[in-house]
């Protein structure tokens, strides 16, 4: 096979095309568009409804007019509509706005289709950007820059004035005259969310990057000086109950943020003692009768900005790894081919998943730790690129118990990663993808003793279970999956193989992945939860547009077989399910799912399977629902039913999960979310738990730039002790976590915070909900703009 080296152009002149002239006035970012210089601007018009009519007449007229200085560029927009009462614009914090009336514009400033930033605004100004990458297929709103906007509801719809400073871009400000990615959007929600556009968007084209028009013209243009620095300084007052009473640590700390774009195209951020405070709490999960480590996403914005300059199809670098920072340095640059992207950051700690095939624990090591990782990426045209990968984690003198203080002779640890990827797209419809990655690591000797204890987690006083006899039954054995895995004296490695296919066209769509990761993989800078198995899997289905009942009809089904290397089989599965899309904006999906896999382990001292474990057959259903009756009111429903291993047990059982959200917009500024997550398991016609999870966030906006933000969420679980046959844990637990949190943002970085929050909880021997911590936080940080 012969790939020529081509220009990775991307946007293309037939798909829509529009000079943007470079004038010497500003405009004031007031929503009045009466300055002189809007006339001498370009005009544009959002004929094209995308979504969900295909390439139809737009339903109401948009029209954008766009022109450039030689630091910003400027758009207005005027978007009719005949009956503006139904508008919906919501006052809210930015990055929240899906739902409302929108209108925005997406640039990929290189134009070679591999990343677009996103600006979106609502008739109030209020602001949402979001970098899109194609390579992951993925958006991420993590992304904040620093850019003014303007809005205003008139007699006969809308208008939105912005100013986008191309210091937030990465671009070659060498050339003389650009030519980037252009698009510009409206979404227009009434009974179905309209997506309008400047041109035409083809349906049996999956790459969506490639599809944008052109922009050309800002001669002469100069991202400027681009130098941000961020002081701030934090208090936090925090009060944890222990056997003695209350104890109190009061802690002020400085600390600076730096947001150099040292060129057109090289950006660098470096941080010291950051504080992460104010970062919204994440989402509720409950974590009963589930073998693998839960997954949080990523919502510090230091890790988050241009975090997609590392993404690789297997998540080889997750910064939630790195807990508790000092310090930080991140050094990112991208011209037309070329992608570079290097981190690195200390922790007061070493935290890290301890993988298997059947489970994960997280480690922790209470050394500081050191954290890098480098990225390079090579797009050769719009059809091929390929890249690689570079992590490190390491730490030494790591003291893990009183035990290993008195006999490990190893207290060293690293994990060193080194990964290749590649993406392939011969056709439009047709992506393969390939990844390799080979790591070496080496623990500390006694790190097992972390996982040691029977189903409880609990240890024989005295006994180590590095001597526990290999012969052990389930349920009383102090050895599991995670002892083995972590017992070693010397380094050791292993590798990593993902091959994948997708083809996606206009009705219909087929994908298949192959996985095979040896038992000493680690990406301990990453999430890889799962080692020591092969995987193939295979799919496919079909597409309707009908436009009566429902605009889309998806219809699909997969297979999938697991094996660990030793060639056991631990599951098989397939699937089938139906997605449909109507008015609404409504969704109603379903499937039904068999299963064959194997339960735990009965002689938990050994990583065999077949002969060790019972197989299991599960069949489930599922349905999710969606609906925006009103446009102050959007619901969901989740629910799942039918077999599934009561794991601490050994045995089948039946679940059912029940999961309603809310979502409610109150009243302008004040809108409040709720989650409730309900579990049930059954066994042998008896309860065995029911688990409830409540997820409430109310959040009150008080102007564009300040607002309240209330969240709590409670978890209660009852436990039927008569069904566990080896472990008696509490037949009654409950946790309460409380925040309460008042933010002004001048923009993303020039914030002020003052907030509290609380934990209480109940079990057996605290009868009732019990406050166990308090904390008091305030922040306040300025950005500077050099």
């Amino acid at each position: 096979m012969m790939f020529l080296s081509l220009p990775s152009q991307a946007g293309s002149v037939s798909q829509f095309q529009l000079t943007i002239p470079t004038l010497t006035d500003t405009a004031e970012i007031d929503g009045e568009f009466d300055e002189a210089v809007w006339q001498h601007a370009a005009l544009a018009e959002l004929r094209y409804e995308t979504q969900p009519g295909e390439n139809t007449a737009a339903p109401v007229y948009t029209e954008a007019r766009i022109y450039a200085t030689q630091t910003s560029l400027f758009v207005a927009f005027t978007a009719k509509d005949s009956q503006p009462q139904r508008i919906r614009a919501t006052l809210k914090d930015r990055d929240n706005l899906w739902g409302d009336d929108l209108v925005g514009i997406k640039l990929d400033t290189l134009n070679n289709a591999r990343l677009a930033y996103q600006f979106f605004i609502n008739p109030l100004g209020v602001q949402l950007d979001s970098i899109e990458n194609e390579l992951t297929g993925e958006e991420s709103e993590a992304w904040d820059g620093i850019w003014k906007t303007a809005g205003k509801i008139t007699a006969d719809g809308y208008q939105v004035e912005v100013e986008l400073p191309l210091r937030l871009f990465n671009f070659d400000d060498k050339k003389p005259i650009q030519d980037w990615g252009f698009e510009l959007i409206r979404y227009y929600p009434r009974n179905e969310n309209h997506r309008l556009s400047t041109h035409k968007i083809d349906r049996n084209i999956s790459c969506q990057l490639c599809q944008l028009g052109v922009a050309t013209g800002l001669a002469s243009a100069k991202q400027g000086q681009d130098l941000q620095i961020t002081p701030a300084f934090v208090a936090t007052r925090n009060e944890h109950k222990t056997a003695h009473g209350w104890q109190t640590d009061t802690d002020y700390e400085p600390g600076f943020d730096l947001r150099w774009g040292m060129n057109a195209r090289t950006l660098l951020n470096a941080t010291i003692n950051p504080d992460f405070s104010q970062v919204e709490s994440d989402a509720g999960q409950l974590d009963i009768n589930s073998t693998f480590a839960l997954f949080y996403d990523e919502k510090r914005p230091f890790f988050l900005d241009n975090k997609d300059y590392f993404d690789t199809q297997v998540n080889l670098l997750h910064t939630r790894n790195i807990v508790s920072p000092d310090y930080g340095l991140k050094l990112t640059s991208q011209t037309e081919q070329h992608t570079w992207a290097l981190l690195a950051a200390n922790d007061s700690q070493a935290t890290f998943l301890m993988p298997g095939n059947l489970s994960s624990e997280v480690a922790s090591l209470a050394e500081e730790s050191l954290n890098l990782a480098a990225r390079y990426r090579f797009d050769m045209d719009k059809t091929f690129s390929f890249g690689g990968l570079i992590t490190a984690k390491s730490s030494a003198d790591n003291q893990l118990t009183e035990f290993a203080a008195q006999t490990d002779d190893n207290n060293d640890y690293h994990n060193y990663v080194i990964s290749l990827d590649a993406k392939y797209q011969p056709t439009e419809q047709d992506i393969f993808t390939a990844q390799v990655a080979h790591s070496q690591t080496r623990y500390p000797t006694a790190l097992y003793q972390q996982f040691c204890g029977n189903v409880e987690g609990e240890l024989t006083e005295g006994l180590l279970c590095g001597q526990t006899p290999l012969n052990c039954e389930f349920g009383q054995c102090q050895v599991n999956e995670q002892v083995l895995r972590s017992q070693s004296d010397e380094d050791f490695s292993g590798a990593l193989y993902q091959l994948t296919y997708e083809h996606n066209a206009r009705d219909w769509f087929a994908y298949s992945e192959y996985h095979n990761v040896s038992p000493h993989f680690r990406a301990d800078l990453g999430f890889v939860e799962k080692i020591d198995y092969r995987t193939f899997m295979a799919g496919g289905g079909l597409i309707w547009y009908p436009q009566v009942v429902f605009n889309k009809i998806k219809f699909g089904g997969d297979w999938d077989i697991t094996h660990n290397q030793a060639g056991e089989q631990l599951e098989q599965e397939f699937e089938i399910f139906w997605e449909m899309y109507g008015a609404l904006q409504s969704e109603l999906s379903f499937g039904v799912e068999t299963r064959e896999r194997v339960g735990p382990r009965h002689n938990t001292a050994q990583l065999a399977v077949i002969g060790n474990s019972n197989q299991y057959e599960e069949t489930q259903g599922w349905l999710y629902g969606a609906i925006t009756p009103i446009s102050a009111l959007s619901l969901e429903l989740e629910i799942h039913y039918g077999d599934e291993i009561d794991f601490l047990n050994d045995r089948l059982g039946t679940k059912t999960l029940i999961n309603p959200i809310l979502n409610w917009k109150i009243a302008n500024g004040l809108s409040v979310e709720i989650s409730h997550l309900y579990q049930h398991m059954e066994v042998e016609q008896d309860k065995l738990f029911t688990a409830n999870l409540s997820d409430v966030r109310l959040h009150w906006q008080l102007s564009l730039h300040s607002f309240i933000r209330l969240s709590s969420i409670y978890t209660q679980i009852e436990r039927n002790l008569t069904q566990y046959l080896y472990s008696s844990p509490d037949s009654e637990e409950a946790h309460l976590g409380n925040e309460i949190l008042y933010g002004y943002k001048l923009n993303p970085q020039s914030v002020f915070y003052l907030g509290y929050s609380d934990s209480l909880t109940s079990d057996d021997e605290l009868t009732r909900l019990t406050r166990d911590e308090k904390t008091y936080f305030m922040k306040l940080s300025y950005a500077w703009l050099l």
